[in-house]
């Protein structure tokens, strides 16, 4: 961008770009901070300060690619960790992170009460920064998930978004501040819906994984974990665990749209892709999940020997990108 404006082809980064903070001021969403961000490669997104810095509404080309649930954007002043606030409030977006100490089903373990999918989401950031730095467009927070006499853990989470392209790159840095070994669980929840997902997408995996199904109803669609139907009224989800060998990364693409998405992440401390899919009419769905765990709550997990643990003052980081291109 600098070399633009150098030549004189641009006098305000605004004829490439946009970085912009809103307050929504009507309905469920009133009072709700979004960070506008639109690239001149054609991105468009919502990154929400109020939860966790997660990634709401995205748009490529000017072509819905996220799923938004029904209940759309909601105050922050009503997002409860709860499992029944929850159903009533989870909006999906490109972007929902679970955790940090448990991810799946509410549960309780040793004692402890853990909402649906964790707490994290229901988490402001602070420290917020964004800044259109050279060619990236970078935003910067910082997530605590604390409680008196227990766990410390701070999230740093870096959002870059290229000026004239079409990815966001998610880069966390979890820390342990406290002196005893913590256990975590981290879920990145990304959420594609139509048009990108239809009957004519297919989702591009690696050969080399092994796909387990959680449920028995899920196992009826092994022969199907890369196509999809048309909406079926009532139709019931299906997860499958791809777990990768090599290669992190996952494909979507629709040639109607002329669209492809690719998501990579950091398979080292994320090595599980759940696979989400929901084919319901309205409530149509892909979500495409790396995660540290298999996303079963804190309590099955432990009982699994898969309840991954963070030492005490470590800090480990975990990477997600999702890649947009194409299109008419």
């Amino acid at each position: 961008m600098h070399d633009l404006l150098r030549k004189g082809y641009i006098g305000h980064p605004a004829q490439l770009c946009t970085l912009r903070r809103v307050t929504v001021a009507e309905g469920k969403a009133r009072g709700t901070e979004l960070i506008e961000v639109k690239t001149a490669g054609g991105l468009e997104l919502d990154i929400l300060p109020d939860t966790g810095l997660d990634i709401g509404q995205c748009r490529f080309k000017g072509v819905n690619m996220s799923w938004m649930s029904k209940n759309g954007y909601d105050s922050p002043a009503v997002i409860h960790p709860y499992e029944t606030e929850f159903m009533n409030t989870f909006p999906g977006g490109l972007l929902y992170t679970c955790g940090l100490r448990s991810a799946g089903p509410a549960n309780r373990d040793s004692g402890e009460w853990h909402p649906l999918h964790g707490r994290y989401h229901s988490l402001a950031a602070e420290q917020v920064c964004a800044e259109i730095a050279g060619d990236e467009i970078i935003i910067r927070g910082v997530i605590r998930e604390t409680a008196l006499f227990g766990h410390c853990l701070e999230v740093r989470r870096t959002i870059t978004v290229p000026v004239s392209g079409a990815s966001v790159t998610v880069r966390d840095e979890i820390t342990n501040q406290t002196p005893g070994d913590e256990e975590i669980m981290q879920v990145y929840h990304c959420n594609f819906g139509w048009p990108l997902l239809s009957e004519k997408a297919k989702l591009i995996l690696p050969e080399e994984r092994e796909t387990v199904p959680r449920t028995e109803f899920a196992a009826t669609g092994l022969d199907r974990t890369c196509e999809f139907d048309p909406p079926i009224p009532g139709e019931e989800e299906r997860v499958f665990f791809q777990k990768m060998r090599k290669e992190f990364r996952a494909t979507l693409e629709n040639p109607d749209l002329n669209i492809r998405m690719t998501l990579s992440w950091s398979g080292g401390t994320l090595p599980i892709l759940s696979e989400w899919r929901s084919m319901a009419a309205g409530d149509y769905v892909l979500g495409l999940e790396p995660a540290n765990c298999y996303i079963m709550g804190r309590h099955d997990e432990r009982e699994n020997g898969t309840l991954p643990v963070l030492k005490a003052f470590e800090t480990e980081t975990h990477t997600v990108t999702i890649q947009f291109e194409g299109g008419k």
